[in-house]
């Protein structure tokens, strides 16, 4: 049985990217919550970085990882850009744009696409923490920007789907 760590980015004092007094580590809480919810009714065996508004540095939650000595790690955000309503979408990051970890950002990418948003792809991201010190393939997923208003109607709207499709996309990717 695959062992994934499900990150929810930011928490405590670290509210992530704020919209109209939307916090991201809010969002990602709830979204990385539904889709460990359903990776461990698929038999995957679950750990989170974080259950509640608590802050660990992404070096710790790396480091947690590690000593688990899980399979696959899995951050949960949601992104933001310069000027409300900018850009719109979900993207995925990785350390190496080639490999498991590569392979599993494309298809949450595409499963999200599904659920409607629209597919940025996958960006190589050489300097995030929880990218560069995890000893497994890891996956930062960007949920839509939290300062889009249709990228927050869709999280909102489709929210049972969304996380359906981050966990299809992780299974596709461990089976």
């Amino acid at each position: 049985m695959a062992t994934v760590v499900i990150d929810a980015g930011h928490g405590g004092a670290d509210f992530g990217a704020t919209y109209l007094g939307r916090m991201e580590k809010d969002d990602n809480l709830r979204l990385a919550l539904a889709v460990g919810n359903i990776l461990k009714n698929n038999g995957v065996n679950v750990i989170y970085t974080r259950t509640d508004d608590v802050y660990e540095t992404p070096a710790q939650k790396a480091a947690e990882a590690n000593a688990a000595g899980a399979d696959y790690f899995v951050s949960i955000h949601r992104n933001a850009s310069p000027y409300d309503n900018q850009y719109t979408g979900i993207e995925s990051l990785v350390y190496n744009k080639y490999g498991t970890a590569a392979q599993m950002a494309a298809n949450i990418n595409r499963q999200l696409e599904l659920a409607g948003f629209v597919n940025q792809g996958v960006n190589e991201r050489t300097n995030l923490a929880v990218l560069r010190r995890t000893n497994m393939p890891a996956v930062l997923v960007e949920a839509g920007f939290i300062n889009t208003d249709r990228d927050n109607m869709i999280f909102d709207s489709r929210f049972n789907e969304i996380a359906q499709a981050i966990a299809d996309g992780i299974l596709m990717s461990i089976s």
